[in-house]
């Protein structure tokens, strides 16, 4: 559908959840796909699964916190499969509770996943990119970025910092490289849902699927709804994009 032959994409966090939804997609549409993940496991799971596709796929197993592991990612990324068309930044953790109860070290843990994840992905993907004469990077954002929402403060300051990264990075790269963010709304079936829904049941928040009678669209949204986005943003159908921070939240949140 978007014309991603030749293509080649590095997806952070790509062994579960989202990241996997949009390494598969990406591999469906012609990519051929780096997956960087903390869990070799996982990693290499999804390879399997990119490669019954019939694309080539590597595993890179990184922490993002730290930007040697992610500039020697890309690196061997692109000495292996030749190039680094699509840097898709989603590798993320959630700790929910409110902002005066957070300890420090959940605080600090946020920011160095979320956002240095972020930081250390467009650092080391901008050089290489500039190098081939242009690219499209993709950062991992949420709803939670654009509005306040009890016992989500760190999270939503974390997606609100990734925002603004790709606004500015958007100015800093064009017209070279676009970069634009996700902010996906209530996304079931990945590692960090179930968490928070763990949590919310022991905080006696509501549940996901309570939440569901606020969704204009009834239902709430799939790994592959973020995916189907990625890829377009990823394609040339969206030439003309970039600073944009798209939101994928089934009409529960609009601006």
């Amino acid at each position: 559908m978007y014309q991603l032959e030749g293509n080649v994409a590095l997806v952070t966090g790509g062994g579960s959840g989202i990241g996997r939804a949009i390494a598969l997609r990406l591999a469906r549409e012609g990519c051929d796909v780096a997956i960087l993940d903390i869990s070799s496991e996982a990693a290499t799971a999804v390879i399997e699964e990119i490669t019954a596709l019939g694309r080539q796929a590597i595993a890179l197993v990184a922490n993002v916190t730290r930007f040697d592991d992610v500039d020697r990612a890309v690196g061997e990324t692109v000495s292996t499969l030749g190039r680094l068309d699509i840097m898709v930044n989603n590798a993320g953790v959630l700790r929910l509770g409110r902002i005066v109860d957070m300890s420090e070290e959940d605080w600090a843990l946020l920011f160095r996943v979320n956002v240095d994840g972020v930081f250390h992905g467009c650092k080391a993907a901008v050089p290489r990119m500039m190098e081939q004469g242009g690219g499209t990077i993709i950062n991992m954002a949420s709803w939670t970025g654009k509005i306040g929402n009890s016992h989500f403060g760190g999270y939503g300051a974390t997606k609100a910092a990734v925002i603004g990264i790709t606004q500015s990075l958007a100015k800093e790269v064009a017209p070279h490289i676009r970069v634009n963010a996700l902010c996906p709304g209530i996304i079931i079936h990945t590692g960090l849902r179930d968490e928070a829904e763990e949590v919310s049941r022991q905080l006696g928040l509501p549940s996901a699927e309570s939440r569901t009678a606020g969704i204009p669209m009834g239902r709430l949204g799939e790994p592959e709804d973020v995916a189907g986005l990625a890829a377009f943003l990823a394609s040339k159908e969206s030439g003309y994009m970039t600073g944009q921070s798209v939101n994928i939240t089934g009409g529960q949140w609009m601006l």
